[in-house]
Order: C-alpha cells, then sequence, then structure tokens
C-alpha cells in the first residue's frame, strides 16, 4: 500500500538513502532539508522521473515555529489523503564538553533532536491518526548511556527515546511510535580519526561499520510490517551496544 511520508533532514547521508529506498517500496517521500538545498533538488528530481510527482521538497528551520508549522502543512496538502508516516530524522550532532557548553548549544541540539521532533509530530497528528499512521524517531544507540564530549546531544537522544514511549502510550491506538537507533553508520566528519574509528570497530559484534541501508531497512520494516508495535526502539548497532 502507497504511503505518503515526510522526512526531516532527507537530502544528505541517511535521510536520502531512508528516501531513495521508501520511494523504491513505493512510498511518495516529501523532503525536509534546512541547508543543501542543490542535494534536496536533484535527489527530488530523480525520484520524480520514477514516478511523477511522488516526492516534493521544502527548505525550513525546524527550531522556528512558523517554518516549522508550514512545512508540516505543505506535507499534508502534497498528496490527497495527507501524510501517513512522519520520520524524524534532522539532527545536529557535535561535541560539547561541560564546562563550555552555551545556551546556544544547548538550545539548537534540543531543538533539532527532540523539540522539533514533538512539536511536528503534534502538527500532524490529526491526519495522522486519520489515516492510522506511524511516527518513528531517528534515535542513537548514545540515548541509553551517553556519549563522553557529547552531553547535550546524548541528554537530547535520551529525550526523544522517552518521547518515543510516551507518544506511543499517549497516541494509541489510532498512531504507532517507534523509534530507530543507530549505531556506527556513517562516521560523523572528517576529524574522526582512524585511531578512533579503529577503536570503535574493537568494539562491534559484527566487526565493521553498518550502512544507511540498514537504517532504511529497518524504518520499511516499521512502516510496513509492525502493524502490532509501538513504543519500541530497534537498535541497529552490529552489536555494539553487547561491548559496553
Amino acid at each position: 500500500m502507497q504511503k505518503n511520508v515526510l522526512i526531516t533532514g532527507a537530502a544528505k547521508r541517511i535521510g536520502a538513502v531512508c528516501a531513495k529506498y521508501l520511494h523504491d517500496h513505493g512510498c511518495n517521500v516529501f523532503l525536509h532539508y534546512k541547508t543543501a538545498e542543490a542535494e534536496a533538488i536533484e535527489l527530488s528530481n530523480q525520484l520524480n522521473l520514477k514516478r511523477r510527482n511522488s516526492s516534493f521538497i521544502m527548505q525550513a528551520n525546524l527550531l522556528i515555529e512558523a517554518e516549522r508549522c508550514a512545512l508540516a502543512k505543505a506535507a499534508c496538502l502534497a498528496w490527497e489523503g495527507g501524510i501517513d508516516v512522519l520520520i524524524n530524522n534532522a539532527s545536529s550532532f557535535y561535541p560539547t564538553t561541560i564546562n563550555d557548553v552555551t545556551e546556544q548549544q544547548w538550545d539548537e541540539l534540543l531543538g533539532s533532536n527532540l523539540k522539533a521532533p514533538f512539536f511536528l509530530a503534534q502538527s500532524l497528528s490529526q491526519t495522522l491518526a486519520l489515516n492510522k499512521g506511524s511516527i518513528i524517531n531517528i534515535i542513537d544507540i548514545h540515548a541509553e548511556r551517553g556519549l563522553p564530549g557529547h552531553s547535550v546531544y546524548s541528554i537530547a537522544k535520551a529525550g526523544l527515546q522517552a518521547m518515543t514511549k510516551v507518544l506511543a502510550k499517549e497516541l494509541a491506538p489510532s498512531i504507532r511510535v517507534n523509534g530507530v537507533a543507530p549505531g556506527a553508520i556513517l562516521w560523523p566528519d572528517k576529524s574522526c580519526s582512524e585511531q578512533d574509528k579503529n577503536d570503535i570497530l574493537q568494539r562491534i559484534a559484527l566487526g565493521r561499520c553498518g550502512e544507511p541501508l540498514d537504517i532504511a531497512k529497518a524504518i520499511g520494516y516499521l512502516i510496513h510490517d509492525a502493524d502490532y508495535m509501538t513504543g519500541q526502539i530497534l537498535t541497529i548497532d552490529g552489536g555494539r551496544t553487547l561491548f559496553y
């Protein structure tokens, strides 16, 4: 069955791979981006060449209420029937040491990783309920134990994990709410040294980094095949959490 899906942070990396995968499996995808306009346009054009009017894009700063609400409204109007699935993927990620954290960093990391997902869920709750839809939050394995040097990010993802569980109760039975917690899928940036990468790989049972497609497949399962699942977090980490 075709689904209309809104994906935040969909222009690059995991978000883009998820968009392609879901589109290949019959979904229409509404791609949100903040700054990666060229990538969003290119991706949407590629998808529309495969199936006309199956993809739309919109720029929005999710920390700004008016832009966030405009995104939700535009997504609902893109196709008849509104939105069936909200995927909260957009995320800010950078180190914050406890002695140097600023309120601006706190607001940005909590805003993108927790506040925006909550209020997008609120804005779309009516159409999702009518469609018996679902919300999928992209969390992180570090929501459980925290990533040293990334205290604010870890706090934000822990909040998103808690939000997943409480909204699963509050929005039931009409809307399912689940999460996916990636482990080492993509290295964050060029500052991650080879030694850092090797240290991480040593703590992964399967001995290798995952791929964005691993996350996309988990999301596809939650959308299409998990009708009796809500309030759950799928951990996709190659067994890394076994070695904490």
